[in-house]
């Protein structure tokens, strides 16, 4: 039923600001270093953040919100325009504003100012909650959650709803699916001390025990995530599927987001929670809040290029600490031992191993009617949940050739009966000085094969004669 109603995210909306500039030099009146701007971007936070990453790949988002008629309010309205419906709190103040002054990409200072207090919520509010599927809460200790606590006292027992909650905020309303703290977040509200997994896991039953919450989820950073339960003795980690080396910025809304829309599909807690660590990741490997492609694109196209920036990123990032790029690429439909070999030997050539793969129509103008047996999304994650594979890059044509050309790869690793000059990425690969290779295959697996077997195996028996 929550597949078919929208997912409506309730909470502070802020103005996040970067201003972007290089430090090469102290101030002479001040130990301080002088940053000269190269550039400034602006964009939705907190609430704004999580309903806009929320909405990725086209679902229906409504966010409720406290605005003004100040200049920030007005930029969140018409970054989110087209992205999310948003239903407007009045609020007496202005937005608040969270600037953050960064040299080559790392954060120097940050600077908080304005701020108001939400009023009375209008029937619209309640409308929207009425007809939520699921609801997240994104509390930013802004009172937004405050304003609406009856309503969403009044629809946690009849939809998932997941509280991203904050030490200056609400308590999640009694009967929330999840609440997702971080760590620091976990310290400040519980007085168990400590920094050991056991004391996150004491912290987080405590904690759902405290607001009678179905789970807690205690974010952990590169650690993973931590899910408790009340009483519980043995929580479920999760760990994060690669090092995501990143704007971190952005990356706890992300995880709430991805977790809240992933129990609007109907996943259980423990599957939410998966799905919003490895999106999580994703998202601080592209860049996190500030990636571009995130607010100049629609919300389906984010998140194509959000999935490919990744490899992109990790491919530009080990050129630069002067390491080796490898790539290999093939249809992926069935894995099998003969891919996890060819996997495993290719990472072993380099720093890091990026695997591109068919989409599903190129998979199936390649290997004919019936194909694929996976779709892509499955093959992607897959393939980017073993250990040899550092990320996963799509690509529609017949041969990876013009992806290639982005990634530059320093080796292109093909496995079976090839010569490396008879691979067609080869020549592509001279232009920048790659070298395509053979590597052995495991004999007699095939993605064919294992299907033909399957299929014979689902055959009925012949009759025995007498």
């Amino acid at each position: 039923m929550s597949g078919h109603q929208p997912l409506v995210v309730v909470g502070d909306a802020l103005l996040d600001e970067d201003i972007e500039g290089v430090a090469t030099r102290l101030s002479p009146d001040a130990p301080a270093p002088v940053v000269d701007v190269t550039g400034e971007r602006r964009r939705p936070g907190g609430a704004g953040l999580a309903a806009a990453l929320a909405a990725r790949g086209g679902r229906e988002v409504v966010l409720v919100t406290a605005l003004g008629d100040d200049e920030a309010s007005e930029t969140v309205r018409s970054a989110l325009r087209g992205r999310v419906r948003v239903v407007e709190i009045p609020l007496d103040g202005e937005l608040p504003v969270k600037t953050r002054v960064l040299a080559g990409g790392r954060p120097l200072v940050r600077i908080d100012r304005g701020g108001g207090t939400p009023g009375s919520p209008a029937r619209a509010v309640r409308e929207a909650l009425e007809q939520a599927g699921t609801v997240l809460v994104a509390d930013y200790g802004r009172q937004t959650a405050r304003a609406v606590r009856e309503l969403l006292e009044a629809v946690a027992p009849r939809v998932p709803l997941v509280w991203d909650p904050h030490p200056k905020g609400e308590d999640p309303v009694p009967g929330a699916r999840l609440v997702t703290p971080n760590a620091s977040e976990a310290r400040a509200l519980s007085g168990v001390e400590g920094v050991s997994l056991r004391a996150y896991a004491q912290r987080g039953a405590e904690l759902a025990d405290l607001w009678r919450a179905a789970a807690v989820a205690v974010t952990l950073g590169e650690r993973g995530v931590l899910l408790t339960r009340p009483g519980a003795q043995t929580p479920m980690l999760v760990p994060a599927p690669y090092r995501a080396e990143g704007d971190p910025c952005g990356a706890g809304d992300c995880f709430a987001a991805a977790t809240a829309a992933a129990l609007a599909d109907g996943a259980l807690p423990e599957e939410a929670v998966e799905r919003g660590v490895a999106e999580a990741a994703a998202f601080v490997a592209a860049g996190g809040a500030g990636n571009r492609a995130l607010w100049q694109t629609g919300p389906a196209e984010a998140t194509r290029r959000d999935r490919e920036r990744d490899a992109f990123a990790l491919a530009r990032d080990v050129r630069a600490r002067g390491g080796t790029v490898v790539a290999t690429g093939g249809c992926f439909d069935l894995l099998h031992a003969g891919h996890v070999g060819l996997l495993e030997s290719a990472r072993r050539i380099g720093d890091c191993l990026i695997v591109c793969v068919n989409s599903d129509a190129s998979l199936g103008r390649l290997k004919g009617p019936g194909r694929p047996l996976n779709p892509l999304a499955d093959r992607m994650r897959v393939l980017g949940a073993l250990g040899s594979v550092d990320a996963v890059a799509p690509f529609e044509e017949d041969t990876p050739e013009r992806l290639l050309e982005r990634l530059r790869p320093d080796v292109w690793v093909k496995g079976g009966d090839y010569s490396a000059g008879e691979l067609p990425e080869a020549q592509v690969l001279r232009q920048w000085g790659g070298q395509a290779v053979v590597l052995p295959y495991l004999d007699g697996r095939s993605t064919t094969s294992l299907a033909h077997r399957a299929a014979r195996a689902t055959l009925p028996l012949a009759p025995t004669t007498p």
